[in-house]
């Protein structure tokens, strides 16, 4: 991200039972661990619905569906030591392969080649801030 630029992303909340799917990041300058819901950026010309649909098979290979808006959120938020601030948009969506609810972890790719886990984590363990669940915001709209 370049500083002093607003970046537009899309973000996916998958939910199986209580738990949701999130890929697990680190902090380097603060030293700790925080979880966010699959997604990225969005193109030039592209409505997030299309840049969901392609940053879920571009990362993870999966195709979705029963895709619904579930609302914005603008996050400005420091990561390594830089600023960042993102206008985010979060969905809803259902895979249709369903053998990738049955699995407690799994592996992508995001498009630097750097890989990624995902994994599944009780919602109620954000609530509790006993993990950190980024955007902030998101869990008001769950």
């Amino acid at each position: 991200m370049k500083e002093g630029q607003i970046r537009a992303i899309v973000i996916c909340v998958f939910t199986k039972n209580d738990t949701i799917l999130v890929c697990e990041g680190y902090d380097e300058l603060k030293q700790e661990y925080y979880y966010r819901p699959i997604g990225g950026g969005i193109e030039f010309g592209e409505t997030s619905k299309e840049a969901l649909i392609r940053e879920v098979q571009e990362e993870i290979n999966a195709k979705i569906e029963h895709v619904k808006y579930l609302g914005t959120i603008e996050n400005i938020f420091t990561y390594n030591g830089m600023p960042g601030h993102e206008m985010v948009s979060v969905y809803d969506a259902v895979f249709i392969d369903e053998t990738l609810y049955e699995k407690p972890v799994f592996f992508g790719q995001e498009d630097n080649g750097e890989t990624i886990k995902l994994l599944w984590k009780p919602i109620s363990d954000f609530e509790t801030w006993r993990l950190r669940l980024v955007p902030e915001n998101l869990l008001r709209l769950l």
